[in-house]
């Protein structure tokens, strides 16, 4: 990679002590400067790598967390990330070494190892040469429908790694997943040095609302309007669930926000089985009564009815 021959700072012509905030005006002059849609012809080539070599320095200084260990450890900060994973994790091995790993006993070899990582810094790789390291692992978001998380699917995903290589990666994803799960796809993360194994690459799932479907772990809730004349004399009629159709009686004398159970109409379970379907009525009102209608509920309430706001109204004044 070019942008590892030249110092991070120097790609994008400012000083170490630039601020954030030049020093992503200074990326967008210059992405503007030199994208390669605006050098057609023979130059386009030599722009596409400038260009490349301009984002991969900016993905690097651009993130803060990374930007401090590139100043400490200069190329091989990826590296000096993954010893000080292995490090923190405890265990006295490295990842990647021989067959009883290198201990940490002391503080010397940290001390060592450490010098080593701000060496290579100045000198890509020579710092880690004869040491196996294991690539990072990479995470991402991963949108999905929530008729996706119910069937489960495969998802191929164009992806480019740090060199601006594409790659496509196919992505199973089950059946009854949760949002925010991670899904992991191993040996697909950033590649290893040395001999090193690559890192894995993992997804946190995002299910996105539905406007029908609301989730509730693995059941389903769904609103159903009524009018009030099915509320009051029951019906039979129509209710859509993620599997497709089905019927629902309503009995007579239903109430607004009552709750009716379809089992086994919500998501999948990972232990077996699915979860249920919970449908709330919902009595609404006409809008726009006809004349006929506005005679039919003057007649109604005529009808001698108990008060529905009494018990209310008691326990509102008993307080």
């Amino acid at each position: 990679m070019a942008s590892a021959q030249r110092d991070l700072y120097d790609i994008l012509g400012v000083k170490k002590t630039v601020d954030a905030k030049e020093l992503k005006k200074a990326y967008r002059r210059l992405a503007r400067q030199y994208h390669p849609d605006l050098h057609p012809g023979e130059k386009k080539t030599e722009m596409e790598k400038k260009f490349k070599e301009l984002n991969e320095a900016y993905e690097v200084l651009g993130d803060e967390e990374n930007r401090k260990k590139y100043d400490q450890y200069g190329m091989n900060w990826k590296e000096a990330e993954a010893y000080e994973r292995a490090r923190q994790q405890g265990g006295g091995a490295y990842p990647g070494g021989g067959p009883g790993g290198f201990t940490q006993g002391g503080a010397d070899f940290s001390d060592i190892f450490e010098s080593m990582f701000r060496q290579g810094a100045q000198r890509e790789g020579a710092g880690f040469r004869g040491f196996a390291m294991a690539g990072a692992d990479l995470e991402a978001n991963l949108p999905i429908s929530l008729r996706e998380a119910f069937t489960g699917t495969r998802r191929a995903l164009n992806l480019s790694d740090a060199g601006g290589t594409p790659r496509s990666i196919e992505v199973r994803i089950p059946a009854g997943v949760r949002d925010g799960e991670r899904l992991r796809v191993k040996g697909k993360g950033a590649p290893g040095r040395g001999g090193g194994p690559p890192g894995d690459l993992f997804f946190h799932v995002q299910i996105a609302p539905h406007p029908v479907f609301q989730r509730k772990d693995s059941d389903i809730v769904v609103t159903l309007p009524l009018w009030p004349w099915e509320a009051v004399l029951g019906t039979d009629i129509p209710v859509p669930t993620l599997s497709g159709t089905v019927r629902l009686k309503v009995p007579a004398g239903s109430q607004s926000q009552q709750r009716m159970r379809l089992k086994g109409k919500g998501l999948p379970k990972r232990t077996g089985g699915h979860g249920d379907q919970f449908v709330v009525l919902d009595i609404v009102t006409p809008e726009t009564p006809s004349s006929e209608e506005q005679q039919l509920y003057e007649q109604l309430a005529k009808f001698d009815h108990p008060d529905p706001r009494s018990t209310l109204l008691r326990e509102a004044a008993n307080d």
